[in-house]
């Protein structure tokens, strides 16, 4: 006679589940990136910084509300707050509750690197060289490939 174990059900850690984007931090991170647009008015200005907000997920997983709590610029502002409303949450069942979830984040504006040009220049230099004895058979020929590369910033 063999004994079965019965598994318990196991009970989640905390009554009412906490949203998480779709793929997690690392997804939450490059979408950010590929979304951001520098703003005109902060390029021109040369404006690097962090703007930190706190935003309000509803119980569909959508952001309803955004609040600056450290501000960069206007331009910066209204960036970030842009980007965070794009966001899409996924929320566990909450028990036929209709929860308010707050979050922080903090958005990061970095200037981009300017762009480096290379410009490269080929020469190519062909010699032939003649030997007195065989002056009819058709002489060897040497090439020489230079490239020169020049970066501009």
């Amino acid at each position: 006679m063999k004994l079965v174990r019965l598994k318990k059900e196991r009970k989640e850690k905390h009554f009412i589940q906490k949203p998480t984007y779709p793929g997690g931090q690392n997804s939450l991170k490059k979408f950010i990136t590929s979304q951001l647009k520098y703003p005109k008015e902060a390029l021109k200005d040369k404006t690097e910084g962090t703007v930190f907000m706190r935003y309000d997920i509803n119980y569909k997983g959508e952001v309803v509300d955004t609040h600056i709590l450290s501000s960069l610029s206007k331009a910066c502002d209204a960036e970030a707050d842009r980007l965070v409303r794009l966001l899409k949450f996924e929320v566990p069942k909450t028990r036929k509750m209709k929860v308010l979830f707050h979050k922080k984040i903090q958005i990061h504006f970095k200037l981009p690197k300017p762009k480096k040009t290379t410009t490269s220049y080929q020469y190519t230099t062909t010699s032939t060289t003649t030997s007195k004895k065989e002056k009819s058979e058709i002489a060897p020929q040497t090439t020489y490939s230079y490239t020169i590369k020049i970066n501009k910033q």
